[in-house]
């Protein structure tokens, strides 16, 4: 009786699924592509990647790890984030302005990027960590969260923990993505450019 031998698998083959798991505890969907569940102990900000870049000058080390897949960049925060976002854009004065702000959260997938320290080589456009999480450490703890009466320690002292700052900062750069890119679709002199409000958008897919 013959037996077949399977081929080896790649690392994108259930390796990545594997290592998230084992290596940060996190649940994870084997692919390909492989996804991570969000909701249970991240969520996800994504926007732009032009803007995200502006976010992390804004914010220098203080986020939580960071990932880009091609012209989107994805921020992790602290699970339930996602649904404290739109009340907190309304209370930072950004809600009913469009803005190519997303969140992640319950029953939210994202698709894992290439562990670190593993090779890159693969699909163009694959997701990679310009921020990568630390096997061995509480990540959770270090996500930028909305702690306990923020908007009333906020207007007191003057300063507002991580998830607010995070989020003012990735609404100020949204919006000047979207300016800068409505100024090169209009030069000077074409005329005004008609613009039509939009819903602010959140996915959770």
């Amino acid at each position: 009786m013959a037996f077949t031998v399977p081929l080896p698998r790649s690392p994108l083959d259930g390796g990545t699924a594997r290592w998230y798991e084992h290596e940060l505890g996190w649940a994870a969907v084997a692919g390909p592509p492989v996804q991570l569940v969000t909701g249970l102990r991240f969520d996800v900000l994504e926007l732009p990647a032009a803007a995200g870049r502006g976010v992390l000058r804004r914010m220098g080390a203080d986020t939580g790890p960071v990932a880009l897949m091609g012209r989107r960049m994805r921020l992790l925060v602290a699970a339930g984030s996602a649904e404290e976002l739109p009340g907190l854009l309304d209370w930072l004065e950004w809600g009913g302005i469009s803005l190519d702000l997303a969140a992640l959260g319950a029953d939210g997938r994202m698709a894992a990027p290439v562990p670190p320290g593993w090779s890159r080589c693969g699909t163009p456009g694959a997701p990679v960590w310009l921020r990568a999480p630390e096997p061995g450490r509480e990540v959770e703890s270090s996500l930028p969260a909305l702690r306990p009466s923020v908007r009333e320690r906020a207007a007191a002292d003057g300063t507002a923990p991580c998830l607010v700052r995070l989020v003012a900062a990735a609404a100020a750069e949204c919006h000047r993505t979207r300016l800068l890119g409505a100024a090169r679709n209009h030069p000077r002199g074409a005329g005004p450019a008609t613009r039509q409000p939009t819903p602010q958008r959140f996915a959770s897919s």
